[in-house]
């Protein structure tokens, strides 16, 4: 959630998501331009049963990164030597990401994504929920999100 609102606020191609209470209303009630983010995640877990999708979590590519691009190279039938595995976490992980114009969008002009409100890669960090969400809004979003992901065995790790 925290993520799509600086995106929102950023991207000038999507209608302003208002102050972060308003956005956070917004989300649960499933209004965001993509629409409920939980029937999106759910559907796509559930057609992971009917097509060839592997499903990777942030928290897990952070956590342990060569473990993850292995999990994609198995996925993609391609065996790849550690030496190549070591260069795609390299340059894959977030720090270098974040430096690279092909990577974090800072080619694309001000007027449709204004990196001065917010940059396209924030921070990269496991958790930082914790600095936008008031202790309301934290058990808010558990009871929503419980009843809402009640009928998936998907899990997510909102923190280490």
């Amino acid at each position: 959630m925290v993520s799509y609102y600086h995106f929102q606020r950023m991207n000038k191609a999507l209608p302003d998501p208002g102050t972060w209470e308003e956005y956070f209303e917004t989300f649960l009630a499933g209004k965001v331009c993509w629409g409920s983010w939980h029937e999106h995640v759910k559907g796509w877990w559930e057609a992971k049963d009917k097509h060839r999708i592997l499903y990777l979590f942030y928290e897990d590519m952070k956590k342990n990164p060569k473990h993850e691009v292995q999990k994609l190279t198995e996925f993609i039938e391609k065996k790849l030597d550690d030496k190549v595995l070591d260069k795609i976490v390299h340059y894959t992980s977030f720090d270098v990401m974040k430096q690279n114009s092909m990577a974090n969008y800072s080619s694309i002009p001000a007027e449709i994504m204004d990196h001065s409100i917010s940059p396209f890669m924030r921070k990269g960090a496991v958790g930082d929920w914790k600095k936008h969400f008031t202790v309301a809004q934290n058990e808010r979003f558990d009871e929503d999100y419980k009843k809402k992901m009640a009928d998936t065995r998907l899990t997510f790790h909102f923190q280490f």
